[in-house]
């Protein structure tokens, strides 16, 4: 049975979600009072979620300004992508040598939530869909000092990732890719699979770097 959420948990939550769904858009500022009555909360669990969010550089503070929704950054993107890039094939070629036959049943099912989100335009939910599937590749590996490590990259992107499925052709090359992605794990290719993901990241920096460079002219 999963425990309930702590409040700075819940508000964590939300925080996140209105950060990848637009509604706090980048560059924004945080009014603390006015979320903190939203949500039914007082100021002690929004601050530590603020904090939490600023030490991934999902947000950031300015002495007598208070809190805003960072920019997006080409060079952050490029780094954190670079980041994963190292650690995730490591993690992909031990998962795929230990994979059970339970492991690949929620792999699976995390890509069949991520197809039908895909097909309701639901971002938010394709987003956390698209997490559970990518994590549920690499948790046979059973490396957990290293998947925390992960964890808190991909925390530190998921504005970026909200950008790049708002566009059709993205979402539905996410699901041919992760299509490919399930056919070599289920096949136990470690090579193939490694090389898959790095091309699945490729991708998505190289629609990302257009659509920041875009924003930023």
């Amino acid at each position: 049975m999963q425990r309930p959420p702590t409040t700075q948990e819940f508000v964590l939550g939300e925080l996140r979600n209105a950060i990848v769904s637009g509604e706090l858009a980048p560059g924004q500022p945080i009014r603390q009072d006015t979320i903190a009555q939203r949500l039914g909360v007082s100021r002690v669990p929004l601050r530590e979620a603020l904090k939490t969010l600023e030490a991934e550089g999902q947000v950031i503070y300015q002495p007598h300004r208070g809190y805003s929704v960072a920019e997006l950054s080409l060079s952050d993107l490029l780094e954190v992508y670079r980041m994963r890039e190292l650690l995730e094939s490591e993690a992909a070629a031990v998962a795929t040598e230990r994979l059970t036959d339970a492991d690949l049943a929620r792999i699976t099912d995390a890509q069949g939530d991520v197809e039908k989100a895909a097909d309701s335009g639901d971002l938010v939910a394709m987003i956390a869909a698209n997490r559970r599937f990518h994590f549920a590749l690499l948790e046979p590996a059973g490396m957990p000092r290293l998947l925390r490590v992960v964890r808190t990259l991909w925390d530190a992107t998921d504005a970026y990732r909200a950008v790049y499925y708002n566009s059709n052709s993205n979402r539905e090359r996410v699901r041919h890719e992760h299509d490919s992605i399930v056919a070599a794990v289920a096949d136990r290719r470690a090579d193939d699979l490694v090389r898959l993901l790095d091309e699945h990241r490729r991708h998505a920096v190289d629609a990302l770097r257009a659509t920041i460079a875009s924003e930023v002219d």
